[in-house]
């Protein structure tokens, strides 16, 4: 079976600094996969160069067997793939049903609507999986923390994308939100959208994924099951420190 995504010898350099080295991922229709390391590990660098907000140095990214790492991240989002950012950036002075409909009216999702079927009953249905249904009218810039990130992924995933980047989705959140946002997720991957997680909240982001990949200072230092990556001594090493190191 084809990957879904394919990254080959991904590399990508700001001056001196060498935020990701030689980085290769595969992820197949249906995962759902972590990204975890320290900050300044390249993570959020990885996501814009998937999604083409930056242009790799060198290797490629394949999505479905496309080569896209030359694609303007509107036409990468045409292909199927949506993120979330770490900073959550809505159009705040319009209500969260319209927030929804925009990216409702994008190309990707217009080709993926069913016939007959109306922009704002998927704006609806998607507040709906969002448990944001009560607040359709109101203005973005009134919502809670927890409801801006809800609405954040709601909007990513009016483009229909077959594979969804969530970037720092936990950040912020109290227990309560976090819980149903871990939810949301599992509903999402049991109805079979891939899914590429970056995380700092390890205690939620393990209970989520089925594999993880971890990077430190922009390589790749570990990939398997969450339990695995737990045990690994040098990701232990990247959070905790040397042992005994004060």
């Amino acid at each position: 079976m084809e990957p879904l995504l394919e990254i080959q010898g991904l590399s990508k350099a700001f001056g001196g600094l060498q935020a990701l080295w030689d980085f290769h991922l595969t992820v197949n229709k249906g995962e759902i996969v972590g990204i975890i390391g320290p900050n300044g590990a390249g993570k959020t660098t990885l996501f814009n160069l998937i999604t083409g907000f930056l242009r790799p140095d060198s290797g490629e990214v394949r999505f479905r067997g496309e080569r896209i790492s030359h694609l303007k991240p509107h036409q990468i989002v045409n292909r199927g793939i949506s993120r979330t950012f770490q900073l959550v950036d809505l159009f705040q002075e319009m209500t969260v049903l319209e927030n929804i409909m925009v990216p409702c009216y994008s190309h990707r999702a217009r080709i993926q609507r069913k016939k007959g079927e109306k922009p704002w009953e998927i704006a609806l249905g998607l507040l709906k999986e969002m448990d944001l249904l009560h607040r359709t009218e109101e203005l973005a810039k009134n919502l809670a923390f927890g409801e801006l990130r809800m609405l954040d992924i709601a909007r990513a995933m009016a483009t229909e994308p077959d594979l969804l980047l969530l970037d720092e989705p936990f950040s912020g959140l109290d227990t309560e939100d976090a819980e149903i946002l871990s939810a949301i997720i599992r509903r999402m991957h049991e109805q079979g959208q891939t899914m590429i997680i970056i995380e700092h909240r390890l205690r939620d982001l393990m209970r989520l994924v089925e594999r993880v990949v971890a990077i430190v200072f922009g390589r790749k230092v570990a990939e398997g099951t969450p339990e695995e990556i737990l045990n690994n001594e040098e990701v232990v090493k990247a959070y905790l420190g040397e042992e005994g190191e004060e």
